[in-house]
């Protein structure tokens, strides 16, 4: 068998050679089937199915076709021809085809032998076939040789051009880098067969990006071409290179990529403040940590190239002010690190400087990497509140101190230029029980109400100062007051006592221990002595012991006490304390005579059988004690309602209420007007309380404390602690009607050049000025002139 293979094109000459060129390669047989092509018996079939099975030589074999791909004519193309030499060309022999592509892709001319393609081949979605083909008899169907295998190959043309599978491409590389660094290695692919010919041998070159970069022809590594480029002058490059295959000559086909570079940034700018004087200003009432302004100093850098780091290196400020760089804004924010004073200082000068704290070693000679700048910081004035010197009070004070007393003298200054006036008062807040008065205007912190330790040892006030002229500027500082102990409580019983005596008690027996206590507390210590009162010491019945430890024992004098004769004794016992001056009090115990039996235990203290008869029962005492009670209610009614009868409300039309009520529009009625008000109480109190004026409207049961108030206040003339004093009585007076009239005196005080504007004191005064002309006034001034008149009484009044 012979085969053979043409090119449908005739027209291709190159690719009739290529087909010539592979046929003079086919392995073909010489051996001829003897005899005439015909139908084999059984006999003969089975001879020959044995000899197929054995290794013999057959007629007819080939290995393998060519063919070119992409044939774009209309005719199938003609890949090869089948041919056995049992063929006579009498048709007799069928030539069929099977396997990949049988049919579909190839078809044979069952008669010639004949092999076309009917589909476009593109080997580079398949490179070959393989196929089967067979002889058979047309008119048995019989094989009449044995069936053989071929290969079809696809034969390459340069039909693909390199393409870059992975781009386009992203890369960086440091600014200012060497000639010659790395970038990126681009890679192209050739789809078609690299070994047949020089279709997929791929050349690089660059067409876009010199003369920054360069590529290396056969591997695509793009490395940098230009010396100091510097990403603040150009970040960003666009390059375009070309993969051209047949080696890159002409007819090649070609393919391009982008890749795009960016220059990433190296520390080789230093920081330079665009300003090199700054001007801020800050009120001086800013708190510490407050914001004074900013300061920033510019680096063409960018991340941790351009990172900051600001600094105070100089300047009179640098124990005032502090400087923070912010991390986000790379800026330095200068604030206050002490108190500021427009008083003090009014301006100051810092120097700052900023550095980079990243640096690279090669690019230090560009530097230095630092710069300097100078702020001026002026400082604004404002109306500050007042300020106390100092900024805590502690005052001891002992409890008895008078009312109207200064116990501490609070100071309190403008701290502004303009110094205004300073006007003192107390946060109620802190003293809800009123106990101290400071004076408006010199700060002077007083008493006003009776100090008691045991009730209150420790009093902490707030006072305030405020401006004159600007009352929102309030200043505080915090006054402590210590209570000092005085022995003002006499000692007393820690408890009641109440004891018991056996009628069959002897002499010298102890029937109690009493102790006691005192809510003073003195520093050595409380130190308590026990005796009997006078009237009792001789008693002849009991008899007392001071055991020196706070306690004493209560001792019978003698024996054979009697319950039907006394049932019970109250022993006064006096208690004295060890302060200064020393307190005492008498505590009263109660003995019961009670019936012991021998070992002396109680049995009876209850003397109403020796007393009650027998018959009287307990309900009707208590019926007599009831209608005795209601004797005495009766009895008190009667006498409270005789009571009202003989003393009316107002006896005198001269002395009703409304005498006080003034009337300014009115003239005045001379001395008749002084029975409204005692005018002699503010010239001298202690004369006052010689004839007390008690009100007719009303009967007070309790006595007027004004004996009771301190007058040594008054000697020096200070007409307002004497005030003080009143007022506390009125508050302290629950039985003062509600229509007290009030009283207003210009007293300014002993430092006024001007003195008193009334005449109330005049009379303790050596003034040379004569009153005598009021006698000529009238009897209505005679009350006047004779306490303003010419007297020959020397010394003073008070």
């Amino acid at each position: 068998m012979w085969t053979s293979g043409r090119m449908s094109n005739a027209k291709n000459l190159f690719g009739l050679g290529v087909s010539l060129y592979f046929w003079g390669l086919m392995d073909l047989t010489t051996t001829v089937l003897s005899g005439s092509a015909r139908p084999l018996t059984e006999g003969q079939e089975d001879n020959l199915s044995d000899k197929l099975h054995q290794r013999m030589k057959r007629s007819w074999v080939w290995n393998q076709f060519f063919v070119l791909e992409e044939y774009t004519g209309t005719d199938p193309l003609y890949v090869g021809k089948l041919h056995s030499d049992m063929d006579r060309g009498d048709g007799s022999i069928k030539y069929i085809l099977s396997g990949e592509g049988a049919g579909i892709v190839f078809t044979i001319d069952d008669t010639t032998g004949d092999i076309h393609a009917i589909q476009r081949l593109d080997r580079e979605e398949r490179s070959q076939y393989t196929l089967r083909a067979q002889a058979l008899d047309r008119r048995t169907g019989r094989p009449m040789e044995p069936e053989s295998e071929f290969i079809i190959k696809i034969q390459d043309i340069n039909d693909n051009e390199p393409k870059f599978l992975d781009g386009p491409y992203v890369a960086s590389v440091p600014e200012m880098s060497p000639v010659g660094t790395s970038v990126i290695q681009v890679t192209a692919t050739d789809a078609d067969d690299p070994t047949y010919g020089n279709s997929a041998r791929v050349v690089y070159s660059i067409l876009q990006g010199q003369p920054y970069f360069s590529v290396d022809s056969r591997t695509g590594l793009i490395r940098t071409a230009l010396m100091n480029m510097d990403r603040e002058a150009k970040e960003y490059y666009e390059v375009i290179i070309q993969a051209k295959d047949m080696g890159g000559q002409l007819g090649g086909l070609a393919g391009t990529t982008t890749v795009n570079i960016t220059l990433s940034d190296v520390n080789d700018n230093p920081p330079r403040f665009p300003q090199k004087h700054y001007q801020m200003s800050v009120l001086e009432s800013a708190p510490v940590s407050s914001t004074v302004g900013r300061v920033v100093a510019k680096d063409l850098d960018e991340g941790i190239n351009a990172e900051m780091k600001y600094s105070l290196v100089d300047g009179d400020g640098l124990d005032v002010f502090d400087i923070n760089t912010d991390p986000n804004y790379q800026v330095g924010i200068i604030t206050v690190r002490k108190p500021l004073s427009f008083e003090s200082k009014k301006s100051y000068t810092l120097k700052v400087e900023g550095a980079n704290p990243h640096l690279e070693m090669r690019f230090l000679n560009l530097g230095p990497f630092r710069d300097t700048t100078t702020v001026h910081i002026s400082v604004e004035d404002v109306d500050e509140p007042p300020v106390f010197e100092p900024s805590i009070y502690f005052v001891e004070v002992p409890e008895d101190v008078e009312i109207g007393t200064t116990i501490q003298i609070i100071s309190a200054k403008d701290p502004d230029v303009t110094n205004n006036s300073i006007r003192y008062s107390i946060d109620r807040s802190s003293d809800p029980g009123r106990f101290f008065y400071v004076d408006i205007t010199s700060g002077a912190l007083m008493t006003a109400r009776p100090l008691d330790r045991e009730d209150i040892s420790w009093h902490n006030i707030t006072v305030l100062a405020m401006e004159l002229n600007n009352p929102s500027q309030v200043g505080s500082v915090s006054v402590t007051v210590k209570v000092l102990d005085v022995n003002d409580n006499a000692p007393e019983f820690a408890r009641f006592y109440e004891g018991f005596v056996c009628e069959n008690a002897k002499a010298g027996q102890l029937i109690q221990t009493v102790s006691a206590i005192d809510r003073d507390d003195p520093q050595e210590g409380q130190h308590f002595y026990y005796s009997l009162a006078p009237e009792a010491a001789n008693n002849p019945n009991f008899t007392l012991r001071d055991n020196q430890d706070n306690t004493a024992w209560i001792l019978t004098r003698r024996s054979g006490f009697r319950q039907h004769e006394q049932s019970t004794f109250y022993l006064p016992i006096l208690i004295s304390d060890n302060g200064r001056p020393v307190l005492s009090s008498t505590g009263t115990l109660t003995v019961h005579v009670c019936s012991c039996d021998e070992e002396g235990m109680v049995m009876s203290c209850n003397a109403e059988a020796y007393v009650l008869p027998v018959s009287l029962s307990r309900g009707a005492l208590i019926a007599i004690l009831a209608c005795i009670f209601v004797l005495l209610v009766l009895v008190l009614l009667i006498l409270s309602m005789r009571r009202q009868r003989k003393q009316p409300y107002i006896i005198d039309e001269e002395e009703n209420i409304h005498e006080n009520i003034v009337r300014y529009d009115d003239e005045g009625g001379g001395e008749e007007d002084t029975e409204a008000f005692d005018i002699a109480a503010m010239w001298n109190p202690r004369e006052a309380q010689l004839v007390v004026k008690n009100r007719q409207d009303m009967l007070p049961e309790i006595e007027s404390l004004s004996r009771y108030v301190p007058q040594a206040c008054v000697m020096d003339n200070n007409v307002h602690n004497y005030v003080l004093a009143k007022l506390y009585e009125a508050d302290m007076d629950l039985w003062a009607p509600p229509f007290d009239s009030l009283q207003t005196y210009m007293f300014e005080g002993n430092g006024s050049v001007a003195e008193s504007l009334s005449s109330l004191q005049s009379v303790t005064t050596d003034s040379d000025q004569s009153y005598d002309y009021l006698t000529d006034w009238g009897p209505r001034f005679k009350k006047l002139a004779e306490m303003y008149g010419a007297t020959d009484s020397s010394g003073a009044l008070w």
